[in-house]
């Protein structure tokens, strides 16, 4: 197999198993019941996508900065790490259906906010909040950008986001930003069109516990290869 190969196939498991279910994915479901899902999709997908080259250039610039054999020891005990803390979870997991609420709580709050400021004002209330718009706003969509700005908060320091920079540390990193984002757009989509009724019907121990293993097989790969 070959190292772009190799980095696809690594990075488009870790994701897949790694998203669904996950915060991010029940925001998406969520926002998508509430918005047009294109704008919802294009907000998450973008964000998503953004996050996986971010990561990847971090790991693909860390053997620059640090010794190649150093980033191949970090990289085995991020797997080892992360294949540990994923099958916590997958034992001790407080249920989907409880982060499910968690998200749908907050975002509720979000709404009820912003619906409440928005009652009662006048035409020209709309027109000079029009004006005053941030200028991002101003071109795109505030519901594209909340479901960017979401997504991308949401993702900041995650598991999954560390997990790519690892990855992509002694991988090659076109593999796993290619392989990352086909993860990122199967799992937002599936999230998009049908995330909520999806999440009922897998179970996220299961996933998690697929994961967690997963994260281990790396993990001993990485350990017994050779640093190149």
């Amino acid at each position: 197999m070959t190292s772009v190969a190799q980095g696809f196939t690594k990075s488009l498991a870790m994701t897949v198993l790694s998203e669904i279910g996950d915060k991010t994915f029940f925001a998406a479901a969520i926002l998508a019941m509430r918005h047009p899902r294109r704008l919802v999709l294009s907000g998450c997908l973008a964000a998503l996508i953004v996050m996986t080259i971010l990561s990847a250039i971090v790991g693909w610039a860390a053997p620059n900065l640090i010794s190649r054999t150093w980033t191949h020891h970090i990289t085995t005990i991020l797997f080892f790490g992360f294949g540990f803390w994923s099958l916590w979870d997958g034992f001790n997991d407080k249920g989907e259906a409880e982060e499910l609420a968690e998200v749908e709580a907050k975002l509720d709050a979000d709404w009820k906010a912003n619906t409440g400021t928005t009652k009662g004002g006048s035409k020209d209330d709309d027109e000079l909040k029009k004006r005053r718009r941030p200028f991002l706003s101003q071109f795109f969509s505030p519901i594209l950008l909340k479901a960017f700005s979401i997504t991308f908060f949401g993702e900041w320091g995650d598991k999954s986001q560390i997990a790519t920079i690892g990855l992509a540390a002694d991988e090659n990193p076109l593999g796993v930003v290619l392989g990352g984002i086909v993860g990122q757009a199967l799992c937002t989509t599936a999230a998009v069109f049908g995330g909520k009724s999806l999440a009922s019907q897998i179970s996220e121990k299961i996933v998690a516990l697929s994961g967690g293993v997963l994260f281990i097989i790396f993990g001993i790969q990485s350990f017994l290869s050779t640093v190149e």
